[in-house]
């Protein structure tokens, strides 16, 4: 190829989930919600990891929504330009996921027609952009669109779907003729999700028919389509004239890069057993029910990327590229997943295919994809950068690419270790099959653990659980085999694990009695908790410890943020506050996470719990007059795991967003558990209801409260979940 993409080092691409959606007529703008479109100065941070080449958004509805003749330019103007002169390479996306303005649709016989004409626009508008993917995913987008009816024109038939599939297939192939026109060097990258379907034997027609569709756009665009093929008899049946079919194989052409945009959930499994499985997962084919879930929950060997880039590479010749890569996780498997692609580019490289790029995608992070975009739930998805606090903050996923762009070995060992989807975490409803459950991970070397103190407390023992679900190896101690407050036995635990992190959950925590033991709070909370800072020091870990809302005096309104001062009115707080400062200062990396009402499913300690057994059994229930910000407990510790393994330091604010009395929390959680709240009393305070609620300048990164209430509740009613670990595991997203 002229372009310079001779099959030269496997080189890292990005991208930005740009996805305009259309749900009736109501419009979800990705670039809004990440805040993208409000920030030029994002192109300056991708640069800034290395990455040179972005897939990157001129999207029609965004541009042209009321026709190429009263198109806005500003907006790619700035960002075009601005990725002009970092030495960007820009793809341009013109649908994505996609129908178009609100005057046309997926269906809309003139829809390739006017894409056409959008695109020449662009080209002419940007005659020095070389590379383009007119539409993203047509087959997936049809899918969701035309027989799942979760995306505008929300049509669930054959007859849709094909059209739509065809529709966006014409308009890809005139699009990139009259950009051609316009640009003859231009190069088409075309994307598609070619994830494979797995079956029970039962339904293994389903399954072939499946994996034979999978191909359909692809093998219209190459004009490869031919009379005998199934999905030839297919398209026939579902009413497409011969003669339109024709014109694809006579139109057709190989597009420069087929780009695989592959994810976790991409391969599914099809079951008609369906009580094994939740009912939003059920449906069928007219000759069977099934349940449709994602494979990796069930089969032991799905393909993974390196067979996909292989089959696709043998299957058309032309050069591949993997064009997304991202999943919605914990930090750790957001670099496990890509690391685990970027190693299967290689290694479909060194079986011959010619494989081009890895694309990270989603670098900004995404909302609510873990619904198919169908739920404003507000459900945040982090990138490389994360958006939830006034500037976007590198994660360390940023780190990651980095490396891998400067082709380093470096990387965090914690990416080196295998993925939930390789662990027997994953199995929801199987396994199945039978194969490898992980792949060799031979010569790389297992990361160093996490020191948890505090094991028997409700927080420690928590880390402890949450962190083993995550596949990080962690190493609770209790006081009897740790005394933080005492230098030889911090030393000894530090020098005979060797941690690459110190977690300290323990502490005094008794607030009342703290009043009568200053000395022994004192001694726990800051002595202890600076001779982990300095002992961290020596050893090179990296330490979290947690301080309270209490370090604050309390007020009428308002939330408090990290930096405004302190002023504790009890011993517990004065204690955490001189804690915060010994520590900051003996360890400039250490990471300080103030937070408040614990509340959570596998202790009776916390007031949530206490109050509602009391009133579940009848009896009254008293709480203290004041406003507060609960927390979840699984929310917290996943959240101070990601921060940590970022190598954020400082005092961050982690509470469930949402200030509330302990009688209002008590009172709603009554209400989701089914417990009668007549006997909750207040106890009201000298001056009435004070606030130590917690607000953030930094980022609020865990979920509002009503969600966390709820996942609670559900547990409460099921005293027998209480035990189980895996309600507190991230819901990894579907992505698409």
């Amino acid at each position: 190829m002229s372009d310079g993409w001779g099959l030269g080092p496997l080189e890292l691409w990005g991208g930005v989930e740009c996805t305009v959606n259309r749900l009736g007529d109501t419009y979800r703008d990705q670039l809004v919600l990440t805040g993208h479109d409000r920030r030029v100065e994002d192109l300056d941070r991708f640069a800034a990891l290395g990455i040179r080449t972005l897939r990157y958004p001129v999207l029609w509805e965004r541009t042209a929504p009321d026709g190429v003749a009263g198109a806005d330019w500003r907006w790619p103007d700035a960002r075009l330009t601005r990725a002009r002169e970092l030495g960007l390479r820009p793809i341009v996306g013109l649908v994505h996921h996609g129908s178009g303005p609100s005057d046309t649709s997926l269906l809309d016989e003139a829809f390739p027609e006017r894409l056409a004409e959008y695109a020449r626009a662009v080209a002419e508008r940007y005659p020095w952009v070389t590379h383009y993917t007119p539409v993203n995913e047509p087959l997936t987008t049809a899918r969701f669109s035309g027989i799942y009816g979760i995306w505008y024109p929300h049509r669930r038939d054959d007859r849709a779907f094909v059209q739509m599939v065809l529709n966006q297939c014409r308009a890809s192939i005139l699009a990139m003729r009259a950009i051609r026109e316009v640009v003859p060097e231009a190069r088409w990258v075309q994307t598609e999700d070619l994830g494979r379907t797995y079956s029970t034997p039962l339904l293994a027609y389903q399954a072939d028919f499946d994996n034979d569709r999978r191909w359909l756009s692809l093998d219209l665009l190459t004009g490869r389509l031919a009379p005998d093929d199934r999905m030839w008899r297919y398209l026939r049946d579902h009413g497409i004239a011969e003669s339109t079919l024709a014109w694809f194989v006579a139109n057709g052409q190989a597009p420069d890069v087929i780009g695989i945009n592959h994810y976790v959930t991409s391969n599914r499994y099809l079951d008609s057993a369906l009580h094994g499985y939740p009912e939003e997962s059920w449906g069928g084919n007219g000759r069977h029910q099934y349940a449709d879930v994602a494979a990796v929950r069930v089969v032991e060997d799905a393909v993974g990327p390196a067979e996909l880039l292989g089959e696709v590479w043998y299957r058309y010749g032309a050069p591949v590229a993997i064009t997304e890569a991202h999943i919605g996780c914990t930090r750790e498997e957001q670099l496990r997943w890509l690391l685990e692609v970027w190693r299967g580019a290689q290694r479909a490289r060194a079986r011959g295919a010619d494989v081009r790029a890895v694309t990270v995608w989603a670098l900004l992070g995404a909302y609510d994809w873990d619904s198919l975009l169908a739920v404003p739930a507000g459900h945040y998805e982090p990138g490389a950068f994360d958006v939830r606090g006034p500037h976007p903050r590198p994660t360390a996923l940023a780190s990651l690419v980095s490396e891998l762009a400067r082709e380093e070995t470096t990387m965090e060992p914690l990416a080196q270790m295998p993925g939930w989807w390789r662990r027997s975490v994953r199995f929801t409803y199987g396994p199945r099959r039978s194969g490898p459950t992980h792949p060799s991970f031979s010569g790389l070397g297992g990361p160093r653990l996490i020191l948890v103190t505090g094991a028997s407390g409700s927080l420690g023992s928590a880390v402890g659980r949450i962190a083993a679900l995550r596949g990080l190896e962690a190493r609770p101690l209790t006081r009897a085999e740790l005394d933080i407050a005492d230098p030889a036995s911090v030393e000894a635990a530090l020098a005979a694990y060797r941690p690459w992190a110190v977690v300290n959950a323990a502490g005094y925590v008794r607030v009342a009695d703290a009043e009568r033991e200053r000395e022994r709070c004192f001694r726990e909370n800051v002595d202890g908790a600076a001779e982990l800072a300095r002992a961290c020091g020596r050893h090179g870990a990296r330490l979290v410890t947690f301080s309270t809302d209490l370090v604050f005096p309390g007020r009428e309104h308002g939330e408090y943020v990290e930096s405004d001062p302190v002023g504790p009115r009890t011993v517990y707080g004065a204690s955490k506050a001189e804690a915060e400062r010994r520590v900051v200062e003996l360890l400039a990396s250490a990471l300080v996470i103030r937070t408040s009402a614990f509340f959570g499913p596998w202790d009776t300690f916390n007031l949530l719990t206490r109050g509602l057994e009391a009133l579940q059994r009848g009896e009254a229930y008293t709480v203290p007059a004041a406003v507060v910000s609960p927390t979840y407990v699984p929310d917290l510790v996943n959240a101070t795991l990601d921060l940590l393994i970022d190598g954020e330091r400082g005092v961050w604010h982690l509470a469930n967003v949402g200030a509330v009395s302990w009688r209002e929390l008590l009172t709603r959680g009554a209400a989701l558990a089914g417990v009668n709240p007549a006997k909750l009393r207040e106890a009201p305070g000298p001056t009435g209801p004070r606030s130590t609620a917690l607000g953030s300048e930094r980022g609020l990164l865990l979920p509002p409260l009503d969600d966390a209430l709820a996942r609670y509740a559900s547990r409460f009613r099921d005293p027998a979940a209480r035990a189980r670990p895996g309600a507190s595991a991230p819901r990894p997203a579907a992505g698409a």
